[in-house]
């Protein structure tokens, strides 16, 4: 059962660390719909979900109580019901997604592009030297990136990851980077996250 004073006191420890500049996004995979009052009285005002049901259930319920964005994997089919309940989706990563896009995105539109920066197999992702092309094909604002490095209980070894990923942004001019999770969310800061991704690291 989440509480809402440790979510406070985890919320303010990680704050202090990472600055004003940097936004704390609360992952609420695994956060049933009857719990989330203990974020918005814990201080939370960000929360990401991964599935199109789960964002639809807790919109509806919680609302305005928080700014919602989409970070799970995101299939072209279901982008037209995303759009309108979140204000980033952070997982752009396919022409098939850039075209629904094309027909549903709006004027303010903002998404980020998903990078796989580490070039594994197994995840999606853009690869690092096709992001320019597929940036110049989205017909929305692209205002960032994310990735997700290879997972180790190391947090040093996503910091070559995290490194990469501010590259090119740079190189793009791009100004958010969705980086770190609770596994490594101090090393992602110190390489220039402005969107931490965090669960366990609140909750527990």
């Amino acid at each position: 059962m989440l509480e809402a004073e440790r979510v406070r006191a985890n919320l303010e420890r990680i704050r202090e660390r990472a600055g004003p500049q940097v936004e704390i996004l609360a992952a609420t995979k695994y956060v049933a719909p009857d719990e989330m009052w203990a974020l918005a009285d814990g201080g939370v005002t960000l929360v990401g979900e991964n599935r199109l049901q789960d964002l639809e259930v807790k919109r509806q319920r919680w609302g305005d109580a928080f700014a919602w964005d989409f970070i799970g994997n995101l299939q072209s089919r279901k982008v037209k019901q995303i759009l309108p309940l979140v204000r980033l989706i952070h997982s752009v990563a396919s022409d098939s997604v850039l075209a629904q896009l094309g027909r549903h995105g709006e004027a303010g539109t903002e998404v980020l592009v998903e990078v796989n920066v580490a070039g594994e197999e197994t995840k999606g992702g853009i690869r690092p030297a096709e992001l320019g092309e597929f940036i110049a094909r989205c017909p929305v604002r692209v205002a960032g990136l994310m990735t997700m490095p290879p997972f180790s209980t190391d947090p040093e070894a996503s910091r070559p990851s995290f490194a990469r990923l501010a590259e090119l942004a740079a190189e793009h001019e791009l100004d958010r980077l969705s980086m770190g999770t609770s596994q490594d969310w101090e090393v992602a800061i110190e390489e220039g996250a402005t969107i931490l991704r965090l669960g366990t690291a609140l909750y527990t």
